[in-house]
Protein backbone atom coordinates (compact mmCIF):
# COMPACT_ATOMS: atom_id res chain seq x y z
CA UNK A 1 0.00 0.00 0.00
CA UNK A 2 1.00 3.64 -0.26
CA UNK A 3 1.42 5.83 2.38
CA UNK A 4 -2.00 7.92 1.04
CA UNK A 5 -4.03 4.48 0.85
CA UNK A 6 -1.83 3.02 4.77
CA UNK A 7 -3.37 6.64 6.14
CA UNK A 8 -6.58 6.18 4.85
CA UNK A 9 -7.02 2.48 5.20
CA UNK A 10 -6.42 3.50 9.00
CA UNK A 11 -8.17 6.15 9.34
CA UNK A 12 -11.05 3.90 8.36
CA UNK A 13 -9.76 1.03 10.50
CA UNK A 14 -10.19 3.78 13.84
CA UNK A 15 -13.53 4.55 12.99
CA UNK A 16 -15.26 1.01 12.04
CA UNK A 17 -13.56 0.41 16.16
CA UNK A 18 -14.89 3.16 17.33
CA UNK A 19 -18.57 2.23 15.88
CA UNK A 20 -18.06 -1.98 17.02
CA UNK A 21 -17.33 -0.16 20.33
CA UNK A 22 -20.46 1.62 20.87
CA UNK A 23 -22.47 -0.94 19.36
CA UNK A 24 -20.72 -3.35 22.15
CA UNK A 25 -21.37 -1.40 25.41
CA UNK A 26 -25.00 -1.29 24.25
CA UNK A 27 -25.53 -5.07 23.28
CA UNK A 28 -23.13 -6.16 26.32
CA UNK A 29 -25.16 -8.47 28.66
CA UNK A 30 -26.13 -7.19 31.79
CA UNK A 31 -26.25 -8.23 35.47
CA UNK A 32 -29.60 -8.28 37.67
CA UNK A 33 -30.12 -5.53 39.71
CA UNK A 34 -28.10 -5.47 42.69
CA UNK A 35 -25.14 -7.74 41.46
CA UNK A 36 -23.29 -5.08 40.73
CA UNK A 37 -19.69 -7.62 41.13
CA UNK A 38 -20.70 -9.54 38.22
CA UNK A 39 -21.68 -6.75 35.95
CA UNK A 40 -18.75 -4.70 36.25
CA UNK A 41 -16.81 -7.75 35.56
CA UNK A 42 -18.89 -8.70 32.53
CA UNK A 43 -18.84 -5.23 31.38
CA UNK A 44 -14.75 -4.74 31.87
CA UNK A 45 -14.42 -8.28 30.10
CA UNK A 46 -16.24 -7.09 27.13
CA UNK A 47 -14.81 -3.71 26.84
CA UNK A 48 -11.79 -3.45 27.33
CA UNK A 49 -9.77 -1.60 24.87
CA UNK A 50 -9.04 -4.19 22.03
CA UNK A 51 -8.60 -4.13 18.32
CA UNK A 52 -11.77 -5.84 17.51
CA UNK A 53 -10.30 -7.66 14.33
CA UNK A 54 -12.56 -10.18 14.35
CA UNK A 55 -16.34 -8.01 14.33
CA UNK A 56 -13.88 -5.86 11.44
CA UNK A 57 -13.89 -8.79 9.58
CA UNK A 58 -16.92 -9.69 9.51
CA UNK A 59 -18.04 -6.14 8.96
CA UNK A 60 -15.53 -5.86 5.73
CA UNK A 61 -16.48 -9.05 4.41
CA UNK A 62 -20.36 -8.34 4.70
CA UNK A 63 -19.31 -4.47 3.03
CA UNK A 64 -17.32 -5.98 0.37
CA UNK A 65 -19.83 -8.25 -0.62
CA UNK A 66 -22.40 -5.66 -0.88
CA UNK A 67 -24.03 -6.64 2.24
CA UNK A 68 -25.31 -4.25 5.13
CA UNK A 69 -22.79 -3.01 6.89
CA UNK A 70 -24.68 -2.01 10.30
CA UNK A 71 -26.06 -5.76 10.31
CA UNK A 72 -22.90 -6.80 10.20
CA UNK A 73 -21.32 -4.79 13.04
CA UNK A 74 -23.87 -6.48 15.63
CA UNK A 75 -23.27 -9.46 13.73
CA UNK A 76 -19.25 -8.60 14.40
CA UNK A 77 -19.88 -7.88 18.07
CA UNK A 78 -21.37 -11.56 18.83
CA UNK A 79 -17.68 -12.79 17.18
CA UNK A 80 -16.48 -10.48 19.31
CA UNK A 81 -18.16 -11.15 23.15
CA UNK A 82 -17.35 -14.61 22.61
CA UNK A 83 -13.53 -13.99 21.91
CA UNK A 84 -13.78 -11.94 25.37
CA UNK A 85 -15.32 -14.63 26.84
CA UNK A 86 -12.90 -17.34 25.46
CA UNK A 87 -9.96 -14.54 26.78
CA UNK A 88 -11.54 -15.10 30.55
CA UNK A 89 -11.52 -18.55 30.56
CA UNK A 90 -7.73 -19.08 29.17
CA UNK A 91 -7.00 -17.24 31.74
CA UNK A 92 -7.79 -18.53 34.55
CA UNK A 93 -5.49 -20.89 36.80
CA UNK A 94 -6.63 -24.17 35.36
CA UNK A 95 -6.17 -23.22 32.19
CA UNK A 96 -3.27 -20.84 31.49
CA UNK A 97 -3.24 -18.85 35.14
CA UNK A 98 -2.02 -15.29 33.75
CA UNK A 99 -2.79 -12.68 35.31
CA UNK A 100 -2.96 -9.92 33.24
CA UNK A 101 -4.59 -9.38 29.98
CA UNK A 102 -5.06 -6.45 27.86
CA UNK A 103 -3.04 -4.52 30.09
CA UNK A 104 -5.19 -4.97 33.13
CA UNK A 105 -5.87 -7.78 35.80
CA UNK A 106 -7.05 -10.38 34.24
CA UNK A 107 -10.84 -11.15 35.38
CA UNK A 108 -10.28 -13.73 38.17
CA UNK A 109 -7.55 -11.52 39.32
CA UNK A 110 -9.96 -8.34 39.64
CA UNK A 111 -12.87 -10.18 40.44
CA UNK A 112 -12.15 -13.86 41.81
CA UNK A 113 -12.28 -16.96 40.05
CA UNK A 114 -16.21 -18.04 40.66
CA UNK A 115 -17.29 -14.52 39.11
CA UNK A 116 -14.85 -14.74 36.56
CA UNK A 117 -16.60 -18.47 35.24
CA UNK A 118 -19.98 -16.95 35.41
CA UNK A 119 -19.09 -13.54 33.63
CA UNK A 120 -17.58 -15.67 30.56
CA UNK A 121 -20.45 -17.65 30.67
CA UNK A 122 -23.07 -14.80 30.52
CA UNK A 123 -20.68 -12.94 27.97
CA UNK A 124 -21.00 -16.17 25.80
CA UNK A 125 -24.74 -16.97 26.12
CA UNK A 126 -25.59 -13.16 25.37
CA UNK A 127 -23.36 -13.69 22.20
CA UNK A 128 -25.82 -16.62 20.95
CA UNK A 129 -29.04 -14.51 21.96
CA UNK A 130 -28.10 -11.31 20.24
CA UNK A 131 -26.94 -13.13 17.31
CA UNK A 132 -30.17 -15.12 17.31
CA UNK A 133 -32.25 -11.75 17.22
CA UNK A 134 -30.16 -9.48 15.33
CA UNK A 135 -32.30 -7.32 13.36
CA UNK A 136 -31.64 -7.13 9.48
CA UNK A 137 -31.07 -10.79 8.58
CA UNK A 138 -34.32 -13.30 7.79
CA UNK A 139 -34.65 -16.08 9.97
CA UNK A 140 -32.98 -19.04 8.05
CA UNK A 141 -29.72 -16.55 7.96
CA UNK A 142 -29.78 -16.04 11.75
CA UNK A 143 -29.91 -19.72 12.40
CA UNK A 144 -26.95 -20.16 10.12
CA UNK A 145 -24.83 -17.51 11.44
CA UNK A 146 -25.33 -19.05 15.31
CA UNK A 147 -24.71 -22.13 14.09
CA UNK A 148 -21.14 -21.47 12.33
CA UNK A 149 -20.51 -19.13 16.09
CA UNK A 150 -21.84 -22.26 17.55
CA UNK A 151 -19.11 -24.99 15.52
CA UNK A 152 -16.43 -22.21 16.31
CA UNK A 153 -17.05 -22.51 19.90
CA UNK A 154 -17.50 -26.19 20.55
CA UNK A 155 -15.53 -29.51 19.81
CA UNK A 156 -13.88 -28.87 16.51
CA UNK A 157 -13.02 -25.02 17.17
CA UNK A 158 -11.90 -23.36 20.81
CA UNK A 159 -12.84 -25.88 22.75
CA UNK A 160 -11.15 -28.93 20.81
CA UNK A 161 -7.74 -26.82 20.00
CA UNK A 162 -7.81 -25.75 23.92
CA UNK A 163 -7.67 -29.28 24.95
CA UNK A 164 -5.49 -30.52 22.67
CA UNK A 165 -2.97 -27.91 23.75
CA UNK A 166 -3.59 -28.44 27.56
CA UNK A 167 -3.25 -32.20 27.34
CA UNK A 168 -0.38 -32.30 24.77
CA UNK A 169 1.70 -29.31 24.71
CA UNK A 170 3.99 -30.15 27.19
CA UNK A 171 5.06 -33.38 25.11
CA UNK A 172 6.26 -33.84 21.68
CA UNK A 173 4.15 -33.86 18.76
CA UNK A 174 4.13 -33.81 15.36
CA UNK A 175 4.10 -30.43 13.42
CA UNK A 176 0.94 -31.55 11.78
CA UNK A 177 -0.93 -32.04 15.13
CA UNK A 178 0.31 -28.74 16.19
CA UNK A 179 -0.85 -26.62 13.58
CA UNK A 180 -4.37 -28.47 13.82
CA UNK A 181 -4.30 -27.35 16.90
CA UNK A 182 -3.51 -23.57 16.31
CA UNK A 183 -6.09 -23.63 13.61
CA UNK A 184 -8.52 -24.40 16.01
CA UNK A 185 -7.53 -22.21 18.62
CA UNK A 186 -6.90 -19.25 16.40
CA UNK A 187 -8.39 -19.69 13.79
CA UNK A 188 -11.67 -20.73 14.58
CA UNK A 189 -13.25 -16.96 15.32
CA UNK A 190 -11.68 -15.65 11.99
CA UNK A 191 -13.45 -18.16 9.96
CA UNK A 192 -16.29 -17.58 12.06
CA UNK A 193 -15.89 -13.85 11.49
CA UNK A 194 -15.81 -13.60 8.13
CA UNK A 195 -18.43 -16.56 7.45
CA UNK A 196 -20.73 -14.85 9.57
CA UNK A 197 -19.92 -11.34 7.33
CA UNK A 198 -20.81 -13.76 4.08
CA UNK A 199 -23.71 -15.15 5.36
CA UNK A 200 -25.30 -11.78 6.25
CA UNK A 201 -24.52 -10.77 3.19
CA UNK A 202 -26.02 -13.60 1.37
CA UNK A 203 -22.93 -15.04 0.06
CA UNK A 204 -23.00 -18.30 -1.77
CA UNK A 205 -21.22 -21.64 -0.75
CA UNK A 206 -18.03 -20.82 -3.30
CA UNK A 207 -17.55 -17.90 -1.59
CA UNK A 208 -17.71 -18.86 1.48
CA UNK A 209 -14.97 -21.94 1.15
CA UNK A 210 -12.59 -19.40 -0.63
CA UNK A 211 -13.02 -16.94 2.65
CA UNK A 212 -12.58 -20.20 5.29
CA UNK A 213 -9.42 -20.80 3.54
CA UNK A 214 -8.33 -17.51 4.31
CA UNK A 215 -9.29 -17.03 8.12
CA UNK A 216 -7.45 -20.79 8.08
CA UNK A 217 -4.14 -19.06 6.67
CA UNK A 218 -4.29 -16.18 8.64
CA UNK A 219 -5.07 -17.59 11.57
CA UNK A 220 -2.09 -19.99 11.04
CA UNK A 221 0.26 -16.82 10.30
CA UNK A 222 -1.39 -15.05 13.59
CA UNK A 223 -0.82 -17.79 16.23
CA UNK A 224 2.78 -17.71 14.43
CA UNK A 225 3.35 -14.34 15.17
CA UNK A 226 1.84 -14.38 18.40
CA UNK A 227 4.11 -17.48 19.57
CA UNK A 228 7.20 -15.57 18.56
CA UNK A 229 5.86 -12.49 20.41
CA UNK A 230 5.62 -14.76 23.45
CA UNK A 231 9.74 -15.03 23.70
CA UNK A 232 11.29 -12.42 25.25
CA UNK A 233 9.06 -9.78 25.64
CA UNK A 234 7.89 -7.17 27.94
CA UNK A 235 4.12 -8.06 29.67
CA UNK A 236 3.24 -4.50 29.87
CA UNK A 237 4.33 -3.62 26.23
CA UNK A 238 1.73 -6.37 24.72
CA UNK A 239 -0.70 -6.11 27.87
CA UNK A 240 -0.27 -9.77 28.71
CA UNK A 241 1.75 -12.44 30.22
CA UNK A 242 4.92 -13.90 28.01
CA UNK A 243 6.93 -16.56 28.07
CA UNK A 244 3.66 -18.97 28.43
CA UNK A 245 4.78 -21.34 25.96
CA UNK A 246 7.80 -22.56 28.24
CA UNK A 247 8.10 -25.89 27.64
CA UNK A 248 5.85 -26.26 25.36
CA UNK A 249 6.17 -28.09 22.14
CA UNK A 250 5.42 -24.66 19.74
CA UNK A 251 6.30 -24.46 16.29
CA UNK A 252 8.71 -22.30 17.12
CA UNK A 253 10.70 -24.54 19.63
CA UNK A 254 10.50 -27.13 16.66
CA UNK A 255 11.61 -25.33 13.77
CA UNK A 256 13.34 -22.16 15.31
CA UNK A 257 12.16 -18.26 14.48
CA UNK A 258 13.78 -17.91 11.01
CA UNK A 259 11.57 -20.84 9.53
CA UNK A 260 8.72 -19.80 11.26
CA UNK A 261 8.92 -15.91 10.24
CA UNK A 262 9.11 -17.86 6.47
CA UNK A 263 5.88 -19.81 7.62
CA UNK A 264 4.42 -16.76 8.25
CA UNK A 265 4.78 -15.07 4.90
CA UNK A 266 4.17 -17.98 3.31
CA UNK A 267 0.54 -18.08 5.06
CA UNK A 268 -0.32 -14.47 4.55
CA UNK A 269 0.52 -15.21 0.72
CA UNK A 270 -1.99 -17.88 0.73
CA UNK A 271 -4.29 -15.54 2.42
CA UNK A 272 -4.08 -12.92 0.14
CA UNK A 273 -4.62 -15.64 -2.54
CA UNK A 274 -8.08 -16.63 -1.23
CA UNK A 275 -9.38 -13.00 -0.99
CA UNK A 276 -8.04 -12.49 -4.48
CA UNK A 277 -10.21 -15.27 -5.87
CA UNK A 278 -13.32 -13.63 -4.03
CA UNK A 279 -12.69 -9.29 -4.46
CA UNK A 280 -9.47 -9.33 -6.81
CA UNK A 281 -6.13 -7.71 -6.03
CA UNK A 282 -7.82 -5.49 -3.72
CA UNK A 283 -9.92 -5.16 -0.91
CA UNK A 284 -9.89 -3.53 2.35
CA UNK A 285 -9.48 -7.15 3.77
CA UNK A 286 -6.32 -6.95 2.11
CA UNK A 287 -5.55 -4.11 4.23
CA UNK A 288 -6.53 -5.29 7.15
CA UNK A 289 -4.57 -8.20 6.50
CA UNK A 290 -1.44 -6.63 5.77
CA UNK A 291 -2.40 -4.33 8.90
CA UNK A 292 -2.71 -7.26 11.41
CA UNK A 293 0.29 -9.28 10.54
CA UNK A 294 2.89 -5.98 9.04
CA UNK A 295 3.40 -2.63 9.19
CA UNK A 296 3.83 -1.10 5.83
CA UNK A 297 7.45 -1.51 3.96
CA UNK A 298 8.51 -3.92 6.70
CA UNK A 299 9.17 -7.55 7.74
CA UNK A 300 7.62 -10.30 9.58
CA UNK A 301 10.97 -10.02 11.52
CA UNK A 302 10.31 -6.32 11.79
CA UNK A 303 7.17 -7.25 13.33
CA UNK A 304 8.12 -9.59 15.73
CA UNK A 305 10.64 -7.35 17.34
CA UNK A 306 8.58 -3.95 17.69
CA UNK A 307 7.60 -2.14 20.57
CA UNK A 308 4.32 -1.01 19.42
CA UNK A 309 1.50 -3.71 18.59
CA UNK A 310 -0.31 -1.58 15.82
CA UNK A 311 -3.31 -3.29 15.13
CA UNK A 312 -3.10 -6.98 16.51
CA UNK A 313 -4.24 -7.86 19.60
CA UNK A 314 -2.38 -10.07 22.56
CA UNK A 315 -3.70 -13.46 22.13
CA UNK A 316 -4.58 -16.15 24.72
CA UNK A 317 -4.47 -19.82 24.42
CA UNK A 318 -7.85 -19.89 23.42
CA UNK A 319 -8.82 -17.44 20.65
Amino acid sequence: MTCNETDGFRTEAAALIARIDARLAVLVPRALPGQTGLDLAIRESVLAPGKRLRPMMAVLTAGDLGGDEDVAVDAGCAVEMVHAASLILDDLPCMDDAAMRRGRPATHIAHGEDVAVLSAIAVLSGAYEMLARVEGLSPAARLEAVTVLTRAVGVEGLVGGQFADLRGGRAPRPLHEIAATNGRKTGALFLAAVEIGAVTAGAGEATRAHLRGYAAELGHAFQLLDDLLDVGQNPGTIGKDVNKDAGKSTIVSLLGRSSVEHRIERHVEAAHAELTSVFGAASRLHRLTDAIIALPGGTVSDVAERDDTELREPEAGVR
